[in-house]
């Protein structure tokens, strides 16, 4: 395994690693002092661990989670794409730029990439998904699964 920056090897993540990354999993706000004292380690350990965590890109960001609905992002969908061959790396940088687009997978099987898309409402969904998915190049077929309810499980 490699750090893949430096190529340097990285140990995996050992029991006390991952209940560090549990604790913030949590609560990405926990105080170092609180994650210490959850998961029975030193807070100069601690900070150290997270640190080293960091450093090596197993957390590769600290971020809030947030209620689309109270944000106003009333309505979601998931959204197939079938993609011409060689297209993805092009496509990517054009997805990554989209605001409603919150999550990008490559995957296999019957369509290539899935996206979570989340809009304001039902007619904001439409636009993003006929007027920049479908026309963005390389995207030979959509298709689109609304989201009735979201269950978030961490």
């Amino acid at each position: 395994m490699s750090d893949g920056t430096t190529g340097a090897p990285t140990a995996p993540p050992d029991a006390v690693d991952r209940a560090i990354i549990a604790e913030l999993m949590k609560d990405g706000r926990m105080s170092v002092t609180q994650i210490a004292e959850n998961v029975h380690i030193s807070r100069a350990h601690a900070y150290s661990r997270i640190a080293r965590l960091t450093g090596e890109g197993v957390i590769t960001r600290f971020t809030a989670v947030v209620d689309p609905i109270k944000a106003g992002l009333r309505s979601s969908a998931y959204v197939t794409l079938k993609v011409q061959q060689h297209s993805w790396r092009e496509l990517r940088e054009q997805l990554k730029q989209v605001p409603e687009v919150h999550h990008i997978a490559l995957v296999g099987g019957d369509f290539d990439v899935i996206l979570l898309v989340r809009a304001i409402d039902n007619i904001d969904l439409r636009r993003v998904i006929f007027d920049q998915l479908q026309s963005m190049p390389g995207v030979v077929d959509t298709q689109t699964f609304l989201v009735f309810e979201d269950v978030e499980v961490r």
